[in-house]
């Protein structure tokens, strides 16, 4: 009888929820990262908007999700004074939890769940940016 009822238990947890959506997170912490160190950052999403600013070393959290079926992208422009600007881009890929969905969470997590929370998406765990020295500063420096 117990039995019955835990594997019932497990069979709603499983219909209700998408793989990706339970084991990870669809606002994934990011960390920011530079060579040299204490640069400013900005962290720009696809439709161009600043959705993070800060100095590296950091770390923020981004949506991994921009909409059913889509990941958001970011463009990361790290800047410090005598070196020229580095942008980087940050790209989403297919959660590999997401194809746990064929064993565990089903169609409704593959296709609604998943898709809807941004889950099926993740980030890379971190971007670093490499601002060059200008050459007036090379100069400066020998």
């Amino acid at each position: 009888m117990i039995l019955r009822k835990a594997i019932a238990v497990a069979a709603v947890f499983v219909a209700l929820g998408g793989c990706a959506s339970i084991v990870s997170d669809s606002k994934p912490e990011v960390g920011v990262y530079s060579t040299p160190t204490a640069a400013k950052y900005e962290i720009v999403n696809s439709r161009g908007m600043v959705v993070a600013q800060g100095v590296t070393p950091g770390k923020v959290l981004l949506e991994s999700g921009r909409g059913y079926f889509k990941g958001e992208d970011y463009k990361v422009t790290f800047r410090k004074e005598g070196y020229s600007d580095s942008t980087v881009p940050l790209k989403t890929t297919v959660n590999g939890w997401y194809w746990g969905n064929i064993l565990f969470g089903g169609l409704i997590g593959m296709l609604i769940v998943d898709p809807l929370t941004g889950a099926m998406y993740t980030l890379p765990d971190d971007v670093t940016g490499n601002p060059s020295l200008l050459v007036s500063q090379q100069a400066a420096v020998k």
